[in-house]
């Protein structure tokens, strides 16, 4: 599969299988996370699999909202991958941010991480979801995350047991301007 097919077929999945996902796909999709550029190649991401049930039903219900979708979805999804990152390094020299985004650059480096590792994920027939909508704090806590680091997304994985449909998606025209903002 060609990157631009794997970016045409990901979907967001909410239901998985219970089929384990074997050691050596999870390796090839941690692969893809550590070649991921980051912010003067910091590297700041880490990443923690949890494939306990107990420790993942204690991530949903600590972090999430007893019922909802994002609860269910931790429980069920076979792996999660925790997507942490080092905070006050990316974006930043001689102890203060370089940029005006202050000291948020950490996520966009592992938001580049947790972008290859789907697209590897989906060239491998494994279905993933980003959930950024939980307690990053009780996520941490959970998952002994220490203090200078932060939980920032949760990625459940595994085989799928649905096939959405692809949403819908703005034409280029909508999203592309020339020179400024707005121009066409």
């Amino acid at each position: 599969m060609d990157v631009i097919e794997a970016i045409k077929k990901r979907r967001s999945i909410r239901s998985f299988k219970s089929t384990p996902v074997d050691q050596k796909t999870l390796d090839a999709i941690l692969e893809a996370g550590r070649l991921a550029p980051s912010w003067a190649n910091t590297q700041t991401w880490r990443f923690i699999i949890i494939e306990d049930n107990n420790i993942k039903t204690q991530l949903a219900d600590g972090a999430t909202p007893l019922g909802s979708r994002n609860n269910v979805v931790l429980k069920q999804a076979p792996v999660v991958i925790a997507v942490c990152a080092e905070l006050n390094r990316a974006g930043w020299r001689e102890g203060k941010p370089t940029t005006d985004k202050e000291g948020y650059w950490f996520m966009f480096d592992a938001a580049l991480a947790l972008e290859n590792m789907v697209l590897e994920a989906q060239e491998l027939g494994i279905g993933t979801l980003y959930i950024g909508a939980f307690d990053a704090k009780k996520a941490g806590n959970v998952l002994g995350v220490p203090e200078g680091y932060s939980c920032v997304i949760l990625l459940p994985l595994g085989y799928p047991n649905e096939q959405p449909e692809a949403r819908p998606r703005k034409e280029i025209s909508e999203i592309v301007f020339k020179n400024k903002f707005g121009a066409r």
